[in-house]
């Protein structure tokens, strides 16, 4: 099977690192659609993520994404609700709750509560897209070809202050404020039985990632193993794995080790894909395994590992 991990920059598509309009109407998913597709992954974890934003063309990129790749079977979270305004951040919905979770037509509706807390949902079965209308928001997706057993939400808070960082498109640093997150857990149908996995976007404060990393461990402890965790870690290196072992004393893989940042030129690996109860045996040596292709999309190249299960 094939794992992707992509943060896609809310499809974004890039030249040379630098942003490129978006299309009108339908025309705003494409690059999104034709980079999803051509990874031509089993199950694939979205970062930073948009639905019904302006800057976006206003599409359900999950959707959008989801139909490229043929998953029947998908999810968006999202921790943020309300606009992105250019030179302000987010503008917040007051009204809306702080955890959405979206699906296919038909698939119920799931939502959190508890502002300012971590909150998890059981959300087996997540919420339609229909059930809250066109409200903008922003987060994860999980996306998958395979039957899913079960579904789980979990809203992360953000840390309680800024950092100065790279924005892609605005030169030199800018002061940006850590937002909520939103973590998915799928508990999927292999050929072997029952796995879980789950899509996570980590905050790029040093320290506090770690912490919400060590609560998504132990958050999905009940849910049936191997565990394969993909995401956008803003950790490097052997980081997010230590974590982990610290967390619950076991041995986590890195099933793909290859820089994925900044896109054009990449120079270090904040994308991850991390195993707990998948026998070595079964993955591919490194070095035929990862990959981090170059698409017109993102200043993050997709993370991707294929592995015998």
């Amino acid at each position: 099977m094939r794992f992707v991990t992509f943060n896609v920059l809310h499809g974004q598509a890039m030249t040379g690192g630098r942003p490129v309009a978006f299309g009108v109407g339908e025309a705003a998913g494409e690059p999104l659609g034709a980079a999803v597709a051509a990874l031509d992954a089993d199950v694939v974890a979205l970062q930073e993520v948009d639905r019904a934003q302006e800057r976006s063309g206003r599409i359900d990129q999950a959707r959008v994404a989801a139909d490229a790749m043929g998953a029947a079977h998908w999810r968006f979270a999202s921790a943020v609700h309300g606009r992105s305004v250019p030179g302000e951040g987010w503008v917040l919905d007051p009204k809306a709750p702080d955890l959405r979770v979206y699906g296919p037509p038909g698939a119920g509706a799931g939502a959190g509560a508890g502002a300012g807390t971590d909150t998890d949902t059981d959300a087996g079965a997540a919420g339609g897209v229909e059930a809250y209308g066109d409200a903008p928001a922003h987060g994860v997706a999980l996306l998958t070809r395979l039957p899913v057993r079960h579904w789980r939400a979990r809203r992360l808070a953000p840390a309680p202050f800024a950092l100065p960082l790279r924005v892609a498109g605005r030169p030199g640093l800018v002061w940006v404020r850590d937002q909520p997150r939103a973590v998915l857990a799928a508990v999927l149908e292999g050929n072997a039985g029952p796995f879980t996995a789950v899509a996570l976007h980590l905050s790029f404060v040093p320290g506090w990632n770690a912490r919400q990393l060590a609560a998504v461990r132990r958050w999905i402890a009940d849910l049936p193993r191997p565990y394969l965790l993909l995401g956008d870690f803003n950790l490097t290196g052997a980081v997010p794995r230590t974590v982990l072992a610290a967390t619950g004393r076991e041995r986590w893989h890195d099933l793909a080790r290859t820089p994925t940042y900044p896109a054009h030129r990449p120079l270090v690996q904040f994308d991850h894909i991390l195993a707990h109860g998948v026998p070595p045996s079964s993955v591919r040596p490194a070095l035929t395994s990862a990959t981090a292709p170059l698409t017109p999309l993102s200043d993050h190249r997709p993370l991707v590992a294929d592995v015998q299960w």
